[in-house]
């Protein structure tokens, strides 16, 4: 829900060489940032296309 005043953001963080996406932060992991629910779900539907695991 978006609050008045503020965007909603949705945020992965994603290892690309262990192929792994996880919805909380992990060191060593590249933090991406989607202001748009389309986005960040066609981001999602690309990384299970790719067979990476989520945690």
């Amino acid at each position: 829900m978006e609050k008045q005043g503020e965007a909603q953001v949705w945020r992965i963080w994603v290892n690309a060489e262990e192929r792994v996406v996880s919805f909380h932060r992990e060191p060593g992991f590249q933090m991406m940032e989607f202001r748009n629910w389309e986005y960040f779900q066609a981001a999602i539907d690309q990384y299970t296309q790719q067979r990476y695991r989520y945690q």
